[in-house]
Parts: C-alpha cells; structure tokens; sequence
C-alpha cells in the first residue's frame, strides 16, 4: 500500500444549528436568556452559601462547588456559540478546538465525580447520621473535591492525549456547536474503530458505571428512609430527590451521547445543549425548591434587598 500524503488541517468550521438568520436570532435570544439565568442562580447560590451562616454544612459547601462548576462548564461552549449565531463562517483554529475538547470534558468529568461525592455525603447523612461528623468532616470533603478534580483531569488528558494522535486531511466540517470527541474523531483520515472504541469505554462506560452507581446508592436510601420517619430522615431524603433529578438529567445525555460514538446522528448536538445549557440553568431552581435552608435564606436576601430599596 502506498502511503498517503495527508494535508495538515490548521482550522474546523462548525455548522452549528441552522443557516437561516431568523432562526439563528431565535435560538441567540433563547439561549442567551438561558444563560443569564443559569450565571444569575448558580451565582446567588454561591453568594447565599458563602454569605449566610445559616448554610454552613458539608452539604451546601458541595452544591456551591456543584453550582461553581456548572458555570465553568456552560461557560466553556455557550459564549462562541452565542457569538456563532452571527458569524457567516463559523471557524474554529485546530488548537483552540483541541483545547475546547479538553476543558469540556475535563470541567463535565469533574462534575460527574462531584454527582458521586454528593451521593455519598447523602448517603452517609441518612443511613449513617451518628457517625456523619467523623466520617464526612471538612478535611475530607475538601480531599473528595481535589480527587474530583484530579479525576477530570485525568479523564480528559486521556481523550485529548487520543485525540491529538489523529491525522486529519478532510473533510473539515464539524456538526455541532462545539468540538466534542465523537464528532471530530470522524473526520480523520484513518480508520478509526479502535479508537472509538477506547473512547466508548472512557467516556460511555465510566458515565453509565457511575449512573448506575448512584442508582443503586439511592436505592439504598430509599430502603432505609422506609423504616425510619423522623422529620430529619424526611429533610435529607427531600434534599436527596433533588439530586436525584440533576442526576438524570445529567448523566442521561452523556449516556446517549457517549455510548454510540459511531453515529453521525446530528441529533446528539441537540441533546447536547441539555449539558450544557438546560441542566446548568436547571440546577439552582431545583435545588431552591426542594432545599428549605436555601429557600429561607433567598427570601431573607429578599427581604433585605426590599428593605434597603424603600430606605
């Protein structure tokens, strides 16, 4: 066979969602009201938790950290997204989508394992309450965080590390708003099963692992919530159906995303506005419906906002 000469790619266009300027100045009015709510909330979260003593725990500690990397993460697509809707050729410079690639799964892998060290916070709030302050103490919590972030690093080197390895000669054009494994790997000018096939069991398998995990986790909380009807055991299973619900929400389309790589579905960049926007924006409303403290400590911030406008 004789060998191929490959002509070094120096830039991806991005097609993002639609050609038509009607459309596209829809879609920039509802994604950019998005994401002004998703920065508004997750950013009074962080303010109340840090602000009110009242939201001094472990447990708000974390959804702090949860709302703090949220908006890294809605912050790494979401502004070149807006700023494409109006850009006739939507390009993007091989590095800076390499290091797109690298940040989104870096900051998505990190929220995934903070999923996982908030389950077990609750977990251990639930079924084991006597022993939370030994188990769950502050120097832990903050340990569980740094693994969090070690393990998103790791995750990520390893996709990009894989990714970068690729030659690319063209095609050149990337259906979706942002570069993503799956999408830019089909654009390599080798056979790429093997590949896909590692980046199946990085990326897919880990997440549907750690989905089930959670479920089974929560299950046993379920179990154990059964037996014992106290008003503290109803608050913790209160603020656990929260999370519940940022769980699936999270996970659910990074199962579906990741587990078929081989698709050329343009689907998935649907789907993908789900991470990246929709739960993201998501996350503050639901945990300030579901937790009291923060619902109590908002309508104090409220009151106090009210009070100094009337002086």
């Amino acid at each position: 066979m004789e060998p191929r000469n490959f002509t070094v790619l120096t830039e991806f266009i991005l097609l993002g969602f639609s050609h038509s300027m009607e459309v596209q100045i829809t879609f920039f009015v509802l994604f950019l009201l998005a994401y002004t709510v998703l920065l508004l909330g997750n950013l009074l979260i962080i303010f109340m938790v840090k602000t009110d003593s009242c939201l001094a725990s472990l447990m708000n500690f974390l959804l702090c950290n949860l709302s703090f990397i949220d908006i890294c993460y809605s912050s790494i697509t979401t502004p070149r997204m807006l700023a494409d809707l109006f850009s006739q050729k939507k390009t993007i410079s091989y590095h800076n989508c390499m290091a797109q690639l690298f940040l989104v799964h870096f900051v998505g892998a990190t929220e995934m394992f903070l999923l996982i060290v908030m389950a077990y916070d609750h977990y251990i709030a639930i079924c084991k309450p006597l022993h939370y302050i030994t188990i769950m103490n502050r120097y832990v919590c903050y340990a569980l965080i740094a693994a969090c972030w070690v393990g998103g690093f790791t995750h990520s080197i390893v996709q990009t590390g894989i990714t970068m390895q690729i030659p690319f000669c063209g095609p050149n054009i990337i259906d979706n708003y942002f570069c993503d494994v799956a999408p830019v790997i089909k654009l390599s000018c080798t056979d790429t099963y093997v590949i896909e096939l590692l980046m199946v069991s990085n990326s897919g398998l880990i997440c549907l692992v750690c989905f089930l995990m959670l479920l089974i986790s929560y299950i046993i909380i379920l179990v154990t919530v059964r037996f014992h009807f106290t008003e503290g055991k109803w608050k913790a299973l209160s603020t656990c159906a929260s999370h519940v619900m940022v769980v699936t929400l999270f996970f659910g389309p990074c199962i579906f995303i990741y587990l078929h790589p081989f698709s050329n579905s343009s689907a998935d960049k649907v789907i993908s506005l789900i991470n990246t926007i929709l739960t993201p924006m998501l996350n503050p409303l639901i945990y300030t419906l579901r937790n009291k403290d923060v619902k109590d400590s908002m309508m104090k911030l409220w009151s106090r906002c009210i009070f100094f406008t009337e002086k």
